[in-house]
């Protein structure tokens, strides 16, 4: 794959799972593209503030809230706070209104990418079970916001679940299969996406870049799943490198990485059981960045955690209502704000402010056999693309393809508001 058709990009401190924007570079073909994805409850009992959370001391202004959701959903179907608007965005099995592309059936994981014509794409990922139906698609947007384009960056693959952007501007897409891959795309689509086997083979989940250390943080989506670390051995080329997995001392909670043997080749240990020391984390779900510290979400035992780098140490930061079954995580820059969608509950995404407040920010109402994924935020910041991933549809997975399930598919919306402008 030719990087230099590839946006080239600088991490902020609030990189998630896809890192801040600050620049391009542009190439003859036309518009490149950056990253720029970051992706309130006391209407109900207050749940008791969350172990280690502490005021911000980075920079970041107060604390910002939102209030409580409407007391009935809007025209499609969700609870949103005063002041926050919904759009639908693209429905499963559907054209996408104004183009030829027609959006993939259960959409997952997601990143915003800023485009040099003052655009943005947004890359989201399609969570097909059966063999060859995943892959992952795109919505590009004009600088206002609407939508001009749509069209595929990864076929073939299978259960692509969540990823995750890297700082030079490509899109990682993970497979959540057994031997699964990640694979790097081209958020434009010009080019094909190339696997990376170095990066582990196994069921993963989500993909974090830290630039200032030049590494890679992964999920592994297992009962007994691991937290992995890739060291590249060239950054910005992901083709070899190093595999670590997280170990947690049981006196403190300090923590230290531990070789992994081999990256899970047929015929060899799996990876969760080739690094002898490593903690294992129930259903390692999402994973978001916020300078120096990694939150996690386990939804076997339905905890975020959080992992201080710069001090070698992890501690639980939410555990209880109002958040069930955590999973894909998004921190927003501005606000140090941890938004959560849940894979079941009562499929909401509620945000964890830096001082310990949980408060529900959206509902799916009659959403009952989904899940909420791929939150996002776009470079402006007051828009917020999340789906449904099986939500009420007009088709169903098995009018799509053969030997499928009579599923509904997914929805993609973009929520739009004041999310840095006020705290309730």
């Amino acid at each position: 794959m030719d990087r230099r058709s590839f946006l080239r990009v600088t991490v902020s401190a609030g990189m998630v799972a896809a890192v801040q924007a600050l620049a391009v570079a542009c190439d003859d073909d036309g518009p490149t593209a950056r990253i720029d994805s970051s992706p309130t409850t006391d209407d109900r009992p207050e749940v008791t503030t969350t172990p280690d959370a502490t005021i911000p001391t980075d920079g970041r202004a107060g604390v910002t809230r939102y209030g409580p959701l409407a007391a009935s959903p809007d025209e499609n179907g969700l609870l949103l706070p005063a002041g926050f608007t919904s759009e639908l965005l693209a429905v499963g099995g559907e054209t996408v209104p104004g183009t030829s592309y027609r959006w993939h059936p259960f959409p997952d994981g997601g990143a915003c990418l800023a485009l040099d014509d003052g655009g943005w794409v947004y890359v989201n990922n399609s969570e097909g079970y059966l063999d060859g139906t995943g892959g992952a698609g795109a919505l590009r947007f004009d600088t206002d916001g609407r939508v001009v384009d749509a069209y595929s960056v990864l076929e073939g693959t299978t259960m692509n679940c969540a990823g995750g952007a890297t700082p030079w501007g490509t899109w990682l897409s993970c497979e959540e299969i057994m031997a699964g891959q990640v694979w790097e795309c081209d958020p434009l689509g010009r080019e094909p996406a190339r696997p990376h086997p170095a990066m582990g083979l196994f069921r993963h989940e989500m993909v974090v870049a830290d630039e200032p250390r030049r590494v890679f943080y992964l999920s592994e989506d297992e009962p007994d799943g691991l937290l992995y670390r890739f060291r590249p051995r060239t950054w910005g080329d992901l083709s070899a490198g190093d595999l670590d997995a997280l170990a947690v001392s049981r006196e403190d909670g300090s923590t230290s990485w531990v070789p992994v043997g081999g990256i899970g080749e047929r015929g060899g240990p799996r990876t969760r059981y080739d690094a002898p020391g490593a903690k294992e984390l129930p259903g390692c779900e999402g994973i978001a960045l916020d300078g120096d510290i990694l939150y996690l979400a386990t939804k076997g035992d339905g905890r975020i955690s959080r992992l201080d780098l710069a001090h070698s140490r992890l501690t639980l930061y939410w555990e209880g209502p109002p958040i069930g079954g955590p999973d894909n995580l998004a921190v927003q820059d501005e606000t140090g704000n941890l938004f959560v969608c849940e894979d079941g509950d009562n499929l909401e995404v509620v945000l964890i402010t830096p001082d310990g407040h949980a408060d529900p920010f959206l509902r799916f109402v009659g959403h009952d056999r989904s899940e909420v994924t791929g939150a996002a935020f776009d470079p402006t910041g007051t828009r917020f693309i999340v789906n449904s991933q099986r939500a009420p549809t007009p088709r169903t997975f098995d009018e799509l393809v053969d030997g499928g399930i009579a599923w509904p598919l997914g929805r993609t919306y973009m929520i739009s508001g004041p999310f840095s402008g006020w705290s309730w």
